[in-house]
Protein backbone atom coordinates (compact mmCIF):
# COMPACT_ATOMS: atom_id res chain seq x y z
CA UNK A 1 0.00 0.00 0.00
CA UNK A 2 0.89 3.52 -1.04
CA UNK A 3 0.26 6.22 1.18
CA UNK A 4 1.04 10.14 -0.42
CA UNK A 5 1.11 12.82 2.65
CA UNK A 6 0.01 16.56 0.81
CA UNK A 7 -0.31 18.85 3.75
CA UNK A 8 0.06 22.70 3.63
CA UNK A 9 2.18 24.12 7.12
CA UNK A 10 0.82 24.52 10.51
CA UNK A 11 1.28 28.44 10.45
CA UNK A 12 3.57 29.46 13.66
CA UNK A 13 4.43 25.99 14.40
CA UNK A 14 5.69 23.78 11.68
CA UNK A 15 6.28 24.14 7.48
CA UNK A 16 4.80 21.80 5.19
CA UNK A 17 7.61 19.91 4.69
CA UNK A 18 8.11 19.61 8.66
CA UNK A 19 4.59 18.28 8.58
CA UNK A 20 4.68 15.99 5.83
CA UNK A 21 7.98 14.38 7.37
CA UNK A 22 6.30 13.85 10.56
CA UNK A 23 3.19 12.47 9.75
CA UNK A 24 5.63 10.12 7.31
CA UNK A 25 7.88 8.74 10.38
CA UNK A 26 4.62 8.16 12.06
CA UNK A 27 2.72 6.27 9.54
CA UNK A 28 6.72 4.07 8.98
CA UNK A 29 6.70 3.63 12.57
CA UNK A 30 3.46 1.84 12.59
CA UNK A 31 3.89 0.25 9.24
CA UNK A 32 7.24 -0.21 8.60
CA UNK A 33 6.68 -2.28 4.89
CA UNK A 34 4.29 0.74 4.00
CA UNK A 35 5.51 3.23 1.51
CA UNK A 36 4.68 6.72 1.83
CA UNK A 37 5.66 9.34 -0.51
CA UNK A 38 5.56 13.21 0.61
CA UNK A 39 4.69 16.40 -1.32
CA UNK A 40 4.46 19.43 0.42
CA UNK A 41 1.65 21.97 -0.64
CA UNK A 42 0.89 25.28 -0.81
CA UNK A 43 -2.34 27.75 -1.79
CA UNK A 44 -0.18 30.51 -3.44
CA UNK A 45 0.27 31.99 0.34
CA UNK A 46 3.21 32.06 2.83
CA UNK A 47 5.08 28.82 2.54
CA UNK A 48 4.53 28.58 -1.50
CA UNK A 49 8.05 28.83 -2.81
CA UNK A 50 8.83 26.30 -0.33
CA UNK A 51 6.55 23.95 -0.93
CA UNK A 52 8.12 24.45 -4.42
CA UNK A 53 11.86 24.04 -3.29
CA UNK A 54 10.81 20.73 -1.72
CA UNK A 55 8.82 19.77 -5.16
CA UNK A 56 12.39 19.88 -7.01
CA UNK A 57 12.70 23.36 -7.92
CA UNK A 58 15.69 25.48 -7.19
CA UNK A 59 15.55 28.57 -4.50
CA UNK A 60 17.38 31.80 -5.78
CA UNK A 61 18.03 34.59 -3.52
CA UNK A 62 17.96 38.05 -4.26
CA UNK A 63 17.72 41.45 -2.80
CA UNK A 64 14.08 43.56 -2.73
CA UNK A 65 12.62 45.94 -0.84
CA UNK A 66 10.72 45.41 1.97
CA UNK A 67 6.73 46.80 2.34
CA UNK A 68 8.48 50.03 3.59
CA UNK A 69 10.77 50.04 1.39
CA UNK A 70 14.06 48.52 3.64
CA UNK A 71 16.07 46.41 1.71
CA UNK A 72 14.90 42.34 2.55
CA UNK A 73 16.41 39.48 1.50
CA UNK A 74 13.88 37.52 -0.24
CA UNK A 75 13.50 34.37 -2.65
CA UNK A 76 12.05 32.51 -5.65
CA UNK A 77 11.85 29.08 -6.78
CA UNK A 78 12.82 28.32 -10.29
CA UNK A 79 12.56 25.58 -13.06
CA UNK A 80 12.94 25.73 -15.95
CA UNK A 81 12.01 29.05 -17.32
CA UNK A 82 9.47 28.58 -14.65
CA UNK A 83 9.42 30.97 -11.70
CA UNK A 84 7.49 30.55 -8.62
CA UNK A 85 7.23 33.99 -7.10
CA UNK A 86 5.10 34.63 -3.83
CA UNK A 87 3.95 37.59 -2.64
CA UNK A 88 4.84 37.54 0.88
CA UNK A 89 8.15 36.89 0.63
CA UNK A 90 8.85 40.55 0.31
CA UNK A 91 5.96 42.15 1.25
CA UNK A 92 4.47 40.44 3.52
CA UNK A 93 3.47 41.06 6.80
CA UNK A 94 6.51 39.48 8.73
CA UNK A 95 8.37 41.94 6.77
CA UNK A 96 7.37 44.85 8.27
CA UNK A 97 10.07 46.10 10.95
CA UNK A 98 7.76 46.65 14.07
CA UNK A 99 4.29 48.84 13.21
CA UNK A 100 2.15 48.48 10.76
CA UNK A 101 1.83 50.56 7.84
CA UNK A 102 -1.44 50.47 6.32
CA UNK A 103 -1.51 54.17 4.03
CA UNK A 104 2.31 53.49 3.22
CA UNK A 105 3.09 50.04 2.43
CA UNK A 106 3.97 48.73 -1.08
CA UNK A 107 4.25 45.66 -2.96
CA UNK A 108 7.26 46.69 -4.76
CA UNK A 109 9.52 44.44 -3.25
CA UNK A 110 7.57 41.39 -5.41
CA UNK A 111 7.57 43.60 -8.32
CA UNK A 112 11.86 43.74 -7.69
CA UNK A 113 12.04 39.92 -7.60
CA UNK A 114 9.65 39.06 -10.59
CA UNK A 115 12.16 41.51 -12.42
CA UNK A 116 15.31 39.75 -11.19
CA UNK A 117 13.62 36.74 -12.54
CA UNK A 118 12.45 37.27 -15.56
CA UNK A 119 16.14 39.14 -15.91
CA UNK A 120 17.52 35.30 -15.06
CA UNK A 121 15.59 34.38 -17.92
CA UNK A 122 12.27 33.06 -16.51
CA UNK A 123 9.19 33.66 -19.11
CA UNK A 124 6.32 32.23 -16.62
CA UNK A 125 5.83 33.78 -13.71
CA UNK A 126 3.34 31.72 -11.58
CA UNK A 127 2.73 34.65 -8.51
CA UNK A 128 0.96 33.61 -5.11
CA UNK A 129 -1.01 36.44 -3.55
CA UNK A 130 -1.28 35.99 -0.23
CA UNK A 131 -0.16 37.62 3.30
CA UNK A 132 0.76 40.91 1.61
CA UNK A 133 1.02 43.87 4.35
CA UNK A 134 0.05 46.62 1.86
CA UNK A 135 -3.21 47.70 0.14
CA UNK A 136 -1.47 50.11 -2.65
CA UNK A 137 -3.71 47.91 -5.42
CA UNK A 138 -0.29 46.90 -7.12
CA UNK A 139 0.94 49.69 -7.86
CA UNK A 140 4.22 49.29 -6.08
CA UNK A 141 4.92 46.18 -8.07
CA UNK A 142 4.01 47.83 -11.37
CA UNK A 143 6.82 50.70 -10.74
CA UNK A 144 9.21 48.20 -9.81
CA UNK A 145 8.74 46.68 -13.11
CA UNK A 146 9.01 50.28 -15.21
CA UNK A 147 5.82 52.22 -14.86
CA UNK A 148 5.46 55.55 -13.74
CA UNK A 149 2.15 57.03 -11.54
CA UNK A 150 2.23 60.90 -11.52
CA UNK A 151 0.40 63.18 -9.80
CA UNK A 152 -0.85 66.53 -11.85
CA UNK A 153 2.45 68.12 -11.62
CA UNK A 154 4.30 65.29 -12.79
CA UNK A 155 5.94 64.15 -10.18
CA UNK A 156 5.84 60.23 -9.25
CA UNK A 157 3.79 59.20 -6.57
CA UNK A 158 5.25 57.97 -2.92
CA UNK A 159 4.35 54.58 -2.23
CA UNK A 160 1.44 53.36 -0.95
CA UNK A 161 -2.50 52.63 -1.53
CA UNK A 162 -2.90 56.41 0.31
CA UNK A 163 -0.95 58.25 -2.50
CA UNK A 164 -2.99 56.92 -4.86
CA UNK A 165 -5.88 59.20 -4.17
CA UNK A 166 -3.56 61.81 -6.06
CA UNK A 167 -2.56 59.91 -9.34
CA UNK A 168 -3.45 62.02 -12.48
CA UNK A 169 -1.83 59.80 -14.94
CA UNK A 170 -0.08 56.26 -15.53
CA UNK A 171 3.10 55.80 -18.09
CA UNK A 172 3.49 52.04 -19.02
CA UNK A 173 5.89 52.97 -22.01
CA UNK A 174 8.86 51.75 -19.94
CA UNK A 175 7.09 49.08 -18.17
CA UNK A 176 8.04 45.22 -18.83
CA UNK A 177 5.62 42.70 -20.01
CA UNK A 178 6.07 39.65 -18.31
CA UNK A 179 3.70 36.09 -18.64
CA UNK A 180 1.78 35.92 -15.09
CA UNK A 181 -0.35 33.89 -13.65
CA UNK A 182 -1.92 34.43 -10.05
CA UNK A 183 -2.51 31.70 -7.65
CA UNK A 184 -5.18 32.84 -5.46
CA UNK A 185 -8.35 31.53 -3.32
CA UNK A 186 -9.15 35.23 -2.61
CA UNK A 187 -12.18 36.31 -4.73
CA UNK A 188 -12.95 39.51 -3.63
CA UNK A 189 -12.95 42.82 -6.01
CA UNK A 190 -10.98 46.01 -5.30
CA UNK A 191 -13.12 48.23 -3.54
CA UNK A 192 -16.62 48.63 -2.13
CA UNK A 193 -17.61 46.56 1.18
CA UNK A 194 -16.17 43.53 -0.16
CA UNK A 195 -12.99 45.17 -1.61
CA UNK A 196 -9.57 44.85 -0.41
CA UNK A 197 -9.40 47.86 2.26
CA UNK A 198 -13.03 47.16 3.81
CA UNK A 199 -11.69 42.98 4.03
CA UNK A 200 -8.47 43.10 4.73
CA UNK A 201 -7.21 46.48 5.97
CA UNK A 202 -7.85 46.04 9.38
CA UNK A 203 -5.59 42.84 9.28
CA UNK A 204 -2.59 44.96 8.15
CA UNK A 205 -3.48 47.78 10.71
CA UNK A 206 -5.98 49.85 9.23
CA UNK A 207 -8.33 51.92 11.40
CA UNK A 208 -11.89 52.87 10.61
CA UNK A 209 -10.61 55.96 9.10
CA UNK A 210 -7.57 54.73 6.84
CA UNK A 211 -10.13 51.73 5.61
CA UNK A 212 -12.25 54.68 3.78
CA UNK A 213 -8.99 56.73 2.96
CA UNK A 214 -7.66 53.44 0.90
CA UNK A 215 -10.65 52.33 -0.44
CA UNK A 216 -11.47 55.74 -2.02
CA UNK A 217 -8.09 55.71 -3.37
CA UNK A 218 -8.37 51.85 -4.85
CA UNK A 219 -11.54 53.81 -6.81
CA UNK A 220 -9.56 56.16 -7.89
CA UNK A 221 -6.59 54.30 -9.03
CA UNK A 222 -9.13 51.98 -10.80
CA UNK A 223 -10.81 54.89 -12.51
CA UNK A 224 -6.98 55.28 -14.63
CA UNK A 225 -5.61 51.72 -14.60
CA UNK A 226 -8.47 49.36 -15.91
CA UNK A 227 -11.86 50.27 -14.18
CA UNK A 228 -13.57 46.99 -16.21
CA UNK A 229 -11.49 45.11 -13.69
CA UNK A 230 -11.73 46.46 -10.53
CA UNK A 231 -15.19 44.14 -10.08
CA UNK A 232 -13.05 40.92 -11.26
CA UNK A 233 -12.99 38.11 -8.61
CA UNK A 234 -9.41 37.88 -7.27
CA UNK A 235 -9.00 42.29 -7.98
CA UNK A 236 -9.06 42.55 -4.19
CA UNK A 237 -5.99 40.00 -3.78
CA UNK A 238 -3.13 40.89 -1.97
CA UNK A 239 -4.53 44.50 -1.21
CA UNK A 240 -5.23 45.05 -4.85
CA UNK A 241 -2.05 43.04 -6.52
CA UNK A 242 -4.71 41.28 -8.28
CA UNK A 243 -6.26 44.40 -9.80
CA UNK A 244 -2.78 45.65 -11.39
CA UNK A 245 -1.93 42.46 -12.47
CA UNK A 246 -4.56 41.78 -14.52
CA UNK A 247 -5.57 45.16 -15.52
CA UNK A 248 -2.43 46.24 -16.55
CA UNK A 249 -0.01 43.11 -17.19
CA UNK A 250 -2.84 40.61 -18.58
CA UNK A 251 -2.30 38.30 -15.47
CA UNK A 252 -4.51 35.26 -15.12
CA UNK A 253 -6.17 34.66 -11.95
CA UNK A 254 -6.53 30.47 -11.39
CA UNK A 255 -7.05 28.79 -8.25
CA UNK A 256 -4.37 28.99 -6.22
CA UNK A 257 -4.33 25.11 -4.58
CA UNK A 258 -4.96 23.79 -8.59
CA UNK A 259 -2.63 25.73 -9.76
CA UNK A 260 -0.13 24.53 -7.38
CA UNK A 261 -1.03 21.17 -7.32
CA UNK A 262 -0.27 21.18 -11.33
CA UNK A 263 3.27 23.03 -11.10
CA UNK A 264 4.45 20.29 -7.96
CA UNK A 265 3.74 17.32 -9.73
CA UNK A 266 0.54 16.30 -7.57
CA UNK A 267 -0.72 13.83 -10.32
CA UNK A 268 2.51 12.28 -10.58
CA UNK A 269 2.71 11.89 -6.97
CA UNK A 270 -0.52 10.09 -6.24
CA UNK A 271 0.00 7.45 -8.95
CA UNK A 272 -0.21 4.25 -6.67
CA UNK A 273 -1.64 5.64 -4.04
CA UNK A 274 -4.45 4.17 -1.64
CA UNK A 275 -4.98 6.79 0.94
CA UNK A 276 -3.87 10.85 0.08
CA UNK A 277 -3.36 12.28 4.07
CA UNK A 278 -3.34 16.60 3.58
CA UNK A 279 -3.74 19.43 6.54
CA UNK A 280 -3.25 22.67 7.91
CA UNK A 281 -2.91 24.84 11.17
CA UNK A 282 -6.60 24.93 11.53
CA UNK A 283 -9.31 22.89 9.58
CA UNK A 284 -12.39 25.19 9.70
CA UNK A 285 -14.13 27.59 7.98
CA UNK A 286 -11.90 29.17 5.69
CA UNK A 287 -10.86 25.22 4.17
CA UNK A 288 -13.67 24.98 2.63
CA UNK A 289 -13.29 28.00 0.41
CA UNK A 290 -10.72 27.12 -1.93
CA UNK A 291 -7.72 26.60 1.04
CA UNK A 292 -5.18 23.81 0.24
CA UNK A 293 -6.66 20.63 2.22
CA UNK A 294 -9.77 20.87 0.46
CA UNK A 295 -7.90 21.22 -3.02
CA UNK A 296 -6.20 18.20 -2.58
CA UNK A 297 -9.13 15.98 -1.02
CA UNK A 298 -10.56 16.85 -4.06
CA UNK A 299 -8.09 16.30 -6.50
CA UNK A 300 -7.73 12.70 -4.78
CA UNK A 301 -11.21 12.08 -4.89
CA UNK A 302 -10.97 12.77 -8.81
CA UNK A 303 -8.84 10.21 -8.87
CA UNK A 304 -11.36 8.08 -6.19
CA UNK A 305 -8.87 8.19 -3.57
CA UNK A 306 -9.79 8.59 -0.07
CA UNK A 307 -8.52 11.49 1.98
CA UNK A 308 -7.90 12.12 5.61
CA UNK A 309 -6.73 15.11 7.28
CA UNK A 310 -4.63 16.34 10.19
CA UNK A 311 -4.48 19.79 11.48
CA UNK A 312 -3.58 21.59 15.00
CA UNK A 313 -7.45 21.97 15.78
CA UNK A 314 -10.25 21.10 13.73
CA UNK A 315 -13.64 23.00 13.80
CA UNK A 316 -15.66 21.35 11.09
CA UNK A 317 -18.26 19.09 11.78
CA UNK A 318 -18.28 15.59 10.13
CA UNK A 319 -20.64 16.71 7.27
CA UNK A 320 -18.57 19.65 6.47
CA UNK A 321 -15.30 17.46 6.59
CA UNK A 322 -17.45 15.29 3.89
CA UNK A 323 -18.70 17.95 1.91
CA UNK A 324 -14.90 18.99 1.67
CA UNK A 325 -14.03 15.33 0.62
CA UNK A 326 -11.92 14.62 4.08
CA UNK A 327 -13.43 11.45 5.15
CA UNK A 328 -11.64 11.88 8.83
CA UNK A 329 -9.93 14.61 10.71
CA UNK A 330 -7.17 14.03 13.24
CA UNK A 331 -6.31 17.22 15.08
CA UNK A 332 -3.41 17.91 17.78
CA UNK A 333 -6.04 18.70 20.20
CA UNK A 334 -7.40 15.02 20.30
CA UNK A 335 -4.03 13.71 21.68
CA UNK A 336 -3.24 17.27 23.83
CA UNK A 337 -5.89 19.54 25.14
CA UNK A 338 -3.23 22.60 25.69
CA UNK A 339 -2.75 25.10 22.67
CA UNK A 340 0.28 25.89 23.47
CA UNK A 341 1.84 22.20 23.91
CA UNK A 342 0.44 21.72 20.52
CA UNK A 343 2.21 24.25 18.96
CA UNK A 344 5.77 24.01 21.07
CA UNK A 345 5.34 20.01 20.13
CA UNK A 346 3.66 19.28 16.98
CA UNK A 347 5.60 17.33 15.19
CA UNK A 348 6.11 14.47 18.10
CA UNK A 349 2.34 15.28 18.63
CA UNK A 350 1.65 14.91 14.74
CA UNK A 351 3.93 11.78 14.78
CA UNK A 352 1.18 9.97 17.32
CA UNK A 353 -1.27 10.70 15.22
CA UNK A 354 -0.16 9.74 11.99
CA UNK A 355 -0.45 6.23 14.24
CA UNK A 356 -3.64 6.25 14.48
CA UNK A 357 -4.17 6.98 11.15
CA UNK A 358 -2.12 3.77 9.81
CA UNK A 359 -4.46 1.92 12.60
CA UNK A 360 -7.68 2.96 11.42
CA UNK A 361 -6.79 3.74 7.17
CA UNK A 362 -3.64 1.44 6.59
CA UNK A 363 -4.33 -2.17 5.36
CA UNK A 364 -1.47 -4.26 7.22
Amino acid sequence: MKVLVAPDKFKGSLTAAEVAAAVADGLADACPSLEVATLPVADGGDGTVDAAVAAGYERVTVPARGPTGVPVTASYAVRGDTAVVELAEASGLHRLPGAPAPLTATSAGTGDVIAAAVAAGCRRIVLGVGGSACTDGGAGLLTALGARLLDSSGRELPFGGAALARLASLDVSGLSRVDIELASDVDNPLYGPSGAAFVYGPQKGASPADVETLDSALRHWASIAGPEFADRPGAGAAGGVGFAAMAVLGARMRPGISLLLSLLGFESALAGASLVVTGEGSLDRQTLSGKAPAGVARAAAAAGIPCVAVSGRCLLSASELAEAGISAAYALTDVEPDPARCMAEAAPLLRRLAGRIAAEHVAR
